[in-house]
């Protein structure tokens, strides 16, 4: 291994390798340096439960991945990466065996939520008609919008409430369900302010793209990336944990796919000690309890319908759901918590032996909670698919301590890289003119503590490595 580098990455998360690769691409000698003896950050699979069950470890379902400007450019079927998409991208199950779904179709959602279609086509279709340019904007640091009109409307539908969107457009059970199931992946009290821009945004790439899974689990994502690295000349070395720069090879610029605390802890008085503190003040946001299983066969929902679409929410109700998302909020553990279920063994034979099936499953928990959710996840499984524990072989659960164990970015928990508060999701990691520089300019953020945030797109690298490359060119 050379002794001298042109940069390194500290991570090797979707964000730390899509930086190392626009750097690569670019001439720039890298290194990516990862403490696990796997590559991936929060894009790993593994076999969790029993022989042949490939389970996602975190991220699981990719639609960010797909509109990612990054990953488009770079062509993930180019990388032999193969996206498995579902019929349907959501299935929203209620008590009474009815189901609300969201289609890539607006007349088909519309179709299944009933009186409320035509509220539903006009709150989406204006920025369907300009996709491409629409997620271009929302993956970006904050800038003057290259197509202000259109952000001017995001800006007046999205920096709502969800609740207060959600009950002045829908009158009917079904779309508020379904909407506030999106907007809750914002893991914020959903009477918050900006709150519904995080429905219109799922919901939105539901009928963009889709929300696909990766064929044979997202960790041949994190591995494809790395392939591409190697190939332009990139070296990674995995098992290697970073206490301080002192341990890295000599480079000209350092960029960390890293939590905030750890990037102040690492680079020590390389960083002035105001900067520091700052980074030391980030917020993280509340955890997730998630369980994985082995299934006996497919999750027998009420609604049939539901076995069209690789994702579930399960929270019967948008009053369920919001007080869940509320007590999660306050530090309290909600009886009915809202789940995400993910099903892709469905439509990835790879996934499980023949006739078995896998189930992904978690709720929104507080920072750092020890208590298990297993009963109280499996419970509201049941109640929209009665007989749901009788297919279940095994399970292996992961608490938020599991999760910060398993990768040291997802502090208390939180997977999305910091606490999504109105303030902190505009200016992360702290209030700075170009958020991925440091005030030592051979030091960069690349992780999705930096905008645009969390997600599988690669974008928080691709900015950082622009940012780097003007230093190095």
């Amino acid at each position: 291994m050379a002794n001298t580098f042109d940069a390194i990455v500290v991570g090797s998360g979707p964000n730390g390798l899509a930086a190392a690769v626009v750097l690569a691409e670019a001439g720039v000698s890298v290194l990516v340096v990862e403490a696990r003896d796997t590559i991936g950050g929060g894009a790993r699979t593994a076999e969790l439960t029993l022989p042949g069950f490939q389970h996602d470890i975190c991220s699981a379902i990719h639609p960010t991945a797909v509109v990612s400007p990054f990953f488009r450019r770079l062509g993930l079927e180019r990388l032999g990466i193969e996206l498995v998409y579902s019929p349907t991208p959501l299935a929203h199950p209620l008590e009474d065996g009815s189901v609300a779904l969201l289609q890539r179709s607006v007349a088909e959602t519309g179709a299944s939520i009933g009186d409320d279609a035509q509220a539903w086509h006009d709150l989406v279709t204006p920025y369907l008609a300009h996709g491409n340019d629409f997620f271009e904007s929302i993956l970006r640091p904050i800038r003057i919008p290259r197509h202000p009109f259109l952000m001017l409307r995001f800006a007046r539908d999205g920096l709502r409430s969800c609740t207060g969107l959600v009950t002045s457009r829908f009158g009917g059970p079904r779309a508020r369900a379904l909407f506030t199931g999106c907007a809750a992946h914002s893991v914020l009290p959903l009477d918050s302010f900006a709150t519904a821009s995080f429905g219109m945004v799922m919901t939105l790439a539901a009928h963009a793209i889709g929300w696909p899974s990766v064929r044979g689990g997202s960790q041949n994502l994190s591995d494809a990336l790395a392939r591409h690295l190697r190939s332009l000349g990139g070296t990674i070395q995995t098992g290697t944990p970073v206490a301080s720069l002192d341990e890295l090879p000599s480079s000209r610029v350092v960029l960390f796919d890293l939590a905030p605390q750890h990037i102040a802890r690492i680079a020590g008085d390389a960083l002035p000690s105001g900067y520091r503190n700052r980074l030391l003040r980030f917020r993280y946001g509340p955890g997730i309890f998630k369980v994985d299983w082995a299934l006996d066969g497919p999750i027998p929902w009420l609604s049939p319908q539901c076995l069209q679409a690789a994702t579930v929410h399960v929270g019967p109700s948008f009053e369920e759901i919001v007080q869940s998302e509320h007590e999660m909020s306050h530090g309290r553990i909600s009886e009915r918590p809202f789940v995400l279920v993910a099903q892709q063994s469905l439509f990835d034979s790879t996934r499980a032996p023949e006739g078995k099936e896998t189930g992904w499953g978690y709720c929104h928990v507080p920072h750092g909670s020890t208590l298990d959710m297993t009963d109280r996840i499996e419970r509201q499984i049941e109640r929209v698919a009665p007989g749901f524990r009788d297919r279940i072989l095994a399970r292996h659960t992961m608490d938020p301590h599991d999760f910060e164990a398993h990768n040291a970015n997802m502090i208390g928990g939180d997977l999305g890289g910091g606490a999504n508060d109105f303030r902190q999701f505009m200016f992360r990691p702290v209030v700075r003119a170009n958020p991925y520089t440091t005030p030592n300019d051979k030091l960069y953020i690349c992780s999705s503590s930096t905008p645009p945030g969390g997600g599988v797109h690669g974008m928080c690298g691709y900015w950082a490595a622009q940012s780097a490359l003007r230093k190095l060119r």
